[in-house]
């Protein structure tokens, strides 16, 4: 990743360019009078959405004793995980 700092005239006259080169994964470092004021960098995709009711139907196996209360055994470090 390459970054390139360009003063604001620059960066209002070659938008375009810039929003490219961040695209293709450059960081451009914004500023006014030498000094750094703004950091353009690539968005990362989002994640995509769940879709619900993908595997209805499908569960393979859920114990009969899935939500009975732990044993004080399994508390207090005695009992198998």
């Amino acid at each position: 990743m390459a970054t390139k700092t360009v003063n604001i005239h620059e960066a209002k006259t070659q938008l375009s360019a810039l929003l490219a080169a961040v695209q293709a994964g450059d960081e451009v470092i914004i500023a006014k009078a030498n000094k750094p004021v703004a950091r353009l960098v690539p968005i990362e995709a989002q994640p995509k959405q769940r879709t619900f009711g993908l595997h209805k139907g499908n569960v393979l196996y859920i114990s009969d004793d899935f939500d009975a209360p732990l044993t004080d055994k399994f508390w207090l470090g005695n009992g198998p995980v």
